[in-house]
Order: C-alpha cells, then sequence, then structure tokens
C-alpha cells in the first residue's frame, strides 16, 4: 500500500506559485510583441504599457515591419537609461528590438 500523507491545509499540500501576479501562467522564454497586431491609434500606449509593467532585470522583444525610431526615441526621452535596448533583427522585411528593464 502507498503512503498516505495529510496535510492541514490546500496550501500546505499543493505546492504555490512564486508570482505575485496570480493569473497562474508565465513565460520562460522571453515576451514577443508584434506591434503590427496593435491598432494604430493606440499603439505606442500599448506599447509603453508593457513595456513598463517590465520588473527590473526584464526583458520583452518587440518586432515591427519598420525601425521603431519615433519609438525607442519616446521610450529614451520618458526613461532616460532605465531601459536599454539592442537590435535583434534589423529588416529589411522585419526589425525586432530587445528591451530590458535595467532599473
Amino acid at each position: 500500500m502507498d503512503h498516505i500523507e495529510i496535510q492541514r491545509s490546500r496550501e500546505d499540500a499543493v505546492p504555490q506559485p512564486t508570482s505575485s501576479c496570480g493569473c497562474g501562467g508565465h513565460d520562460e522564454e522571453l515576451p514577443e510583441l508584434d506591434v503590427q497586431t496593435i491598432p494604430h491609434a493606440v499603439r505606442h500606449a500599448a506599447i509603453f504599457g508593457a513595456v513598463e509593467s517590465l520588473r527590473p532585470g526584464a526583458a520583452m522583444v518587440i518586432s515591427a515591419t519598420h525601425n521603431p525610431l519615433p519609438l525607442l526615441a519616446q521610450l529614451e526621452a520618458r526613461h532616460g537609461d532605465a531601459f536599454h535596448t539592442r537590435y535583434l533583427d534589423e529588416g529589411p522585411e522585419r526589425w525586432r528590438i530587445l528591451i530590458r528593464n535595467v532599473a
């Protein structure tokens, strides 16, 4: 017969996630945001929402069909050197930029 262990609570019996957000799912790889899928009217706001939600040390990749120089200039103007950027792909069909929160 198998050994049966009785716990005082569900929390003791079931390992709890280490994340504080409670959503239950987390990307092990870098999240990648294809900005072309976001409506143009809210595109920069949505990108900034995603970027500004990165915890210190975390990173994400944004992907676009053009070099997003205006967006990168806005990021620097808003946050100075709190975010580092590095091109992963530089066109001509797709630009992919790694953005890391270094604050």
